[in-house]
């Protein structure tokens, strides 16, 4: 039986690397059009069975959707995973060819994020990011808006009453999940929360729902004031070790955006597993160690694929409808993260 042709084999064919071939199957930007079509030409030469992908690549008559986006902290795990999850969202659609231009901000500065807004706005058909919520964002997005570019919050709500959708979850639950699982497992004493900053909508919800469930439900539990950690690491870390020595009757931490790998170094350090609780969100080498070893109890999970395939979805639905008002927001169910789950 013959050998079926591989990706090496259209690769030498076109005078390419196998990663470029693997790039121009999956759609990626990076390939341009004169080198996408001569891997499509190898591809027909060698017989490989992928060739009809990269034929559809090239067909002019498919509506092409150009996506931009932002997100943040381009070397976390999260996001490493947000970006790939976005790229497969466009590659697996059929009836588009679909191109990703995917920036990070280098900081929460609306500046940074109203002028990355203005950039995609350009050059992009829809764009979407995770920012801030700020009234500078809200006139570029109005801009964006007035010349037919649809805007998509995601994870982070912004320019409410603007943009064309908000993706992501129903924060005001999230933080009541989260206030709910301590009180399961942590006896009666002080509870402290860390959001990432003052313009983090999102954080904001996190909070109203997880100090709405405690004083509801748990009256034997007292929040302290939040603490703000720009969702960084470090700053979690020295601000969990403060918490630690202060309040002896710490029961619980909740870190409602990023930076948890902090908090759980610094109860690794000082703590036994499980006398102070913990829940964080997304699971990373970090959370899902600390999880198994007891030093999580509870994680709760961003649904990414379905964030990215909703999203591409409401963009090709905004451009097929731009006269639509309707600035809806789409809550997707997280995903519950328990030892036994691992």
């Amino acid at each position: 039986m013959a050998r079926r042709p591989t990706i090496k084999d259209v690769a030498r064919e076109a005078g390419v690397s196998p990663a470029t071939v693997d790039r121009a199957l999956n759609g990626r930007t990076t390939v341009r059009e004169e080198t996408l079509r001569k891997i499509a030409d190898a591809a027909r030469a060698v017989g490989y069975h992928g060739r009809g992908v990269l034929d559809h690549r090239l067909d002019a008559t498919v509506p092409e959707l150009r996506l931009g986006v932002i997100l943040l902290k381009e070397k976390q795990a999260f996001y490493q995973s947000f970006r790939a999850e976005l790229e497969r969202a466009l590659s697996e659609r059929s009836d588009i060819r679909g191109t990703l231009d995917l920036r990070f901000a280098q900081s929460q500065s609306p500046e940074e994020f109203s002028d990355l807004l203005s950039d995609l706005g350009r050059r992009s058909d829809a764009v979407a990011a995770i920012a801030v919520n700020h009234l500078s964002l809200d006139r570029v997005v109005q801009e964006l808006k007035d010349k037919g570019v649809p805007t998509f919050s995601l994870l982070n709500d912004f320019a409410q009453g603007i943009r064309r959708n908000y993706i992501g979850l129903n924060n005001m639950k999230v933080g009541r999940n989260a206030a709910w699982m301590l009180a399961q497992v942590a006896s009666p004493g002080k509870l402290a929360i860390f959001v990432g900053g003052n313009r983090w909508h999102g954080h904001d919800l996190r909070e109203v729902g997880f100090r709405a469930y405690t004083r509801e439900n748990a009256p034997g539990y007292s929040v302290l004031e939040a603490l703000v950690n720009l969702e960084t690491r470090q700053l979690t870390y020295e601000a969990t070790l403060n918490l630690l020595d202060r309040y002896p009757d710490l029961r619980g931490i909740y870190v409602a955006g990023g930076g948890m790998e902090g908090a759980i170094m610094a109860l690794r350090e000082t703590r036994p597993a499980g006398k102070v609780a913990l829940v964080v969100n997304e699971v990373t080498p970090d959370s899902r160690a600390a999880l198994l070893d007891g030093y999580v109890q509870m994680i709760t999970e961003t649904p990414l694929r379905e964030v990215c395939v909703t999203l591409v979805d409401q963009a090709l639905r905004a451009l097929a409808a731009p006269d639509a008002t309707a600035t809806e927001q789409l809550f997707l169910d997280p995903r519950i993260i328990l030892p036994e789950l691992l």
